[in-house]
């Protein structure tokens, strides 16, 4: 019998999306088994179509840790076959199962992606993050960005704005690049959460009215890949919408400051990282830096940069004769 699987995951986006290639590499050691996935609520919908997916579980945060009590009750009566808990929570010894995988606290050795798959037992080679795109999502994407000239995607928001390159550079980058090379004439779409809608304001009322794809909030993060699957290059900083953007397989520039590259870079063979000058703990060395109040620590990432960093990974991709096509 193929059994059931449990698949507790991130809140966050960016992890959890690093965590499908975990989640992947347990569905084909297990063909054919139910399963159940359990993901914060901005990164469950990620999970939407999972082959086998029984049940999806918001886990949203309440007082006194109630939401694993509700998962707990919900699994308990349920002989699992695997249950996987990258959350490194008690429930995996609260349920039954054959076997169990739970990650650890310590070893942070290398990127995150290798990270998962070597804490959980996987072995050492990288289970690459795989995101299931459906039918529905096919046609939204279709609707938002019909066919046409090529597409420049950008994420200028950040779960921090330390993280976040200033909006005027994001916009002189769109203008730079769809002025010259593969994407000439190119529309720019621009992504992110309604409630982002406020920070990347002007990129938007710096691009022309007729090439301006305005997607903020207009999208869920499963979404968000289809529609990125459809464009021919992101640039954005360090965010879960970056994470998105390489797993679907659209060459991908994330922007870097006080996070660290080695950890977070952007997954996949035609991916790139612009970075500023000083490391993540130079920028943040000052007392007084606080990542949910200080203002960005992106300025020393010049524009010329992320150009450079941008066109060399768009040379590549011609020069290879092999442009990527998402899945």
């Amino acid at each position: 019998m193929p059994g059931s699987l449990l698949f507790v995951t991130s809140t966050r986006l960016g992890d959890a999306v690093l965590s499908t290639g975990v989640l992947s590499q347990c569905l084909a050691r297990l063909p054919g088994a139910s399963v159940t996935v359990a993901a914060g609520p901005v990164a469950a919908p990620i999970f939407r179509n999972t082959p086998g997916l029984e049940r999806l579980h918001v886990l949203t945060k309440r007082a006194g840790g109630a939401h694993w009590l509700d998962l707990w009750a919900r699994s308990v009566l349920r002989r699992w076959r695997l249950v996987v808990d990258l959350r490194g929570s008690a429930l995996a010894y609260l349920v039954p199962t054959a076997e169990r995988l739970v990650l650890g606290k310590g070893d942070r050795r290398g990127h995150r992606v290798e990270e998962l798959g070597r804490l959980v037992g996987l072995g050492e080679a990288p289970p690459a993050p795989k995101i299931w795109l459906g039918p529905a999502e096919h046609a939204t994407a279709a609707r938002l960005i019909p066919d046409g000239p090529p597409v420049l995607a950008l994420g200028p928001a950040a779960n921090w704005r330390a993280k976040t390159w200033r909006a005027e550079r994001f916009a002189d980058l769109a203008r730079r690049i769809t002025r010259a090379g593969p994407l000439a004439g190119g529309r720019v779409a621009v992504l992110g959460a309604e409630g982002e809608r406020d920070a990347v304001r002007p990129v938007l009322d710096a691009l022309p009215a007729d090439r301006r794809l305005d997607l903020v909030g207009r999208v869920d993060p499963l979404e968000a890949a289809a529609c990125l699957a459809r464009c021919r290059l992101f640039v954005g900083n360090d965010s879960g919408l970056m994470h998105v953007a390489a797993a679907i397989g659209v060459p991908t520039v994330g922007l870097f400051g006080p996070s660290p590259v080695e950890h977070y870079r952007p997954w996949g063979r035609w991916t790139a990282v612009a970075k500023t000058p000083m490391t993540p703990e130079a920028l943040m060395a000052d007392p007084a830096f606080d990542h949910r109040t200080s203002g960005t620590l992106m300025d020393g990432l010049t524009v010329d940069e992320a150009e450079r960093v941008a066109r060399e990974l768009l040379d590549a991709i011609e020069e290879s004769g092999e442009w990527p096509i998402s899945s």
